[in-house]
Formats: structure tokens, sequence, C-alpha cells
């Protein structure tokens, strides 16, 4: 692959319709396209073509022993692909999808072997993004599609963040700006009696809850000798540039870090809640927002934005793992080369 078209989606529907349908065709030929989710920006190809799927893999340079996710525009998409679906998966799908939350289902072996990496299973979604939905639908196929990066860095929020990584290895990128929810889909094992979370995400356990009595969440999350059954769970994940320390702890003790690795000569960058930056009075400091929502949108383009030249080390708060907070602490924990408690 030597160059990428970049398609900028406009106020202009007619212009629109035509990048959409430019697209789609890409994907029905056999080449890989990224687009924007409600989520992260996915790099996606014909999740029915081993061959297309295996341009995903050498694009990001991913293990293939790591399964995809395929993405659908509808609920009867999805059914297309999937074989004995519980009763509950229904709930899920009326109350979570369109939106960031992936089924994974017994394949019923429509998807390439690439996609499941050998498993009995495949992950299903329905993305909550226009463009998504609008392309979906356009090329009518199911579309495998990772975060559209390399594979290990973070992942990527912004249609730039997609050109810096894969310029001149994918066939096009449609830039249609930021994502919302900035961490990528819930996924739920929804092979057994009830729902197992195998990886938090923009749909919380709690939210699970209201909808389905009982969710578990799987041990894999805690134990990292348990044999991974989703995206992201085997390899380290979004990592930065420069080595990245998570510290739990009040400010003092934050600050107190921070000081003596300054004092050791390092140049120190840090990531933060508002309300924690505000205290530091630090330089460089990137405040991520004032709360969980915000601080999940933006933790990827925070990660990305500290370089080697910059800085030699980053340092980032622990924050609450209530809610999103899971899903944020799960992705910063992947991301960390040490993880620092009070």
């Amino acid at each position: 692959m030597n160059e990428t078209k970049r398609w900028y989606i406009t106020n202009d529907q007619s212009v629109n319709k035509n990048i959409i349908e430019e697209a789609a065709d890409v994907l029905r030929t056999g080449s890989t396209v990224a687009f924007p989710t409600e989520t992260v920006y996915g790099l996606g190809a014909d999740a029915t073509s081993e061959k297309a799927v295996a341009k995903i893999f050498e694009a990001k340079g991913r293990p293939q022993d790591n399964p995809l996710i395929a993405h659908v525009a509808t609920k009867e998409q999805l059914q297309r692909l999937v074989k004995d679906v519980p009763e509950y998966v229904d709930k899920l799908i009326e109350a979570f999808a369109p939106g960031p939350i992936t089924f994974v289902l017994p394949s019923n072996g429509t998807c390439a072997d690439n996609v499941t990496a050998g498993l009995s299973t495949v992950g299903v979604r329905i993305p909550d993004h226009p463009i998504a939905q609008q392309l979906l639908k356009a090329c009518d196929i199911p579309v495998a599609a990772p975060s559209a990066n390399l594979s290990g860095k973070p992942s990527p929020t912004t249609a730039e963040h997609v050109w810096e990584d894969l310029q001149g290895k994918i066939a096009g990128l449609v830039d249609g700006g930021a994502t919302g929810v900035g961490v990528e889909s819930t996924v739920i094992d929804c092979t057994q009696e009830m729902p197992i979370i195998l990886r938090p995400g923009g749909i919380t356990k709690e939210q699970l809850e209201d909808v389905v009595d009982r969710v578990m969440v799987d041990p894999a999350l805690a134990n990292d000798q348990e044999k991974p059954k989703a995206p992201g769970m085997k390899y380290t994940h979004y990592s930065p540039e420069v080595p990245l320390w998570v510290v739990k702890g009040s400010v003092d003790h934050i600050k107190s870090i921070i000081g003596k690795e300054i004092k050791a000569g390092k140049r120190v960058g840090v990531l933060a809640s508002t309300k924690i930056a505000d205290q530091l009075d630090i330089n460089p400091t990137i405040s991520l927002g004032e709360n969980l929502q915000e601080v999940a949108a933006n933790l990827y383009d925070g990660l990305r934005k500290f370089k080697q030249s910059d800085v030699d080390l980053i340092i980032c708060q622990a924050f609450s793992e209530e809610g999103i907070g899971q899903a944020i602490m799960n992705r910063l924990r992947k991301a960390a080369t040490l993880y620092i408690d009070e």
C-alpha cells in the first residue's frame, strides 16, 4: 500500500453520501477503511473474507491469535452471524444497541477464521455513530474492525491519530472528527446462562444490571493467567511512547512522586483530572476533564500527546473505578509500566 485516501465528512449530505458509497465500495472489494465509531476509530475489512481481514493484521502489526469484533448496522445483520442466542441478549440489544457493547456469541461460521482467531464464538456489535451506521448499511457486509492504530499504541479517538499511525498502510480513512465515548465497547460473553463482562467499556456493569438481574465479571480481568476470550485482553495495549506510571493516592502523594523524579533529572509530564491538575501546578500537565466521562473521552489523546522529545516519564493519577472508571483503570493498568499505590 502506497497511498491512503482520506475522505472528509462535511455538512453537505450529498457529498457525504458519495464518500460513504466510495468507502463502502473499497470495503466490498476487499481493502481496508478506517472509520469513526462512538468509541474509537475502527480499521475495517470484510469480515467474511480471510484475505481482506489479513490486511488488518498486516497494517496494525497485530498478533493473529487475537480475535476481532464484527460490526453490523442492525440486529437482523447480527443474527446472520450467530446461533443459539440466549433470551437475555434481546433485552440487552433493546437497551444498549446501537451502542458501545459487543456480544460474544456462538459463531455460525459466516465470519472468517481469522476474525474469530479459531474460537467457536464471534464478537459482534452495532455501533452508534451516524458514519459507521451509514457505511455498514451501504456495504451490507459484516465489517471486522479493531481500533485503527498500530498494535500496542493508544487507541485513536481522532482521524489524525489514525493518519499518524497508518498512513500508507491502509486504503482509506473516513475523517469524521473526534469520537465520543473514548474507551472501547464493553465486551459481554453471552454463551452462558448469565452475561459475563470480558472487557469493561462504554456500558457499565451497573447499567447492565438495570436490565438483567445478574452480571458476572470474567476472572481474566483480575488474573493474567486466565485464557483470554475477547479482544484487548491478551497483549499489552494502549502504551504511550514513553514510560507511564499510574499513581493512586492523595494530591500530596502524587506531588511527592513527581517531585522525586524531577529531582532525579527526569522531564515529567502529568495526566490528571481538572481538579487534581489545578492543585499540582506542574508543567507540562494535561487535564483530562472534570468527570469520568470526560476522562474516558480524553484519555487516549492525552496518552498520545506526550512524545519522547518532550518528556522522559508520564505520571497519571489513578481514578475511581465506579461506572466507566472501571474501563478507564482497565486501560491504564494495561498501558502502565508501573502502578504505585499510596
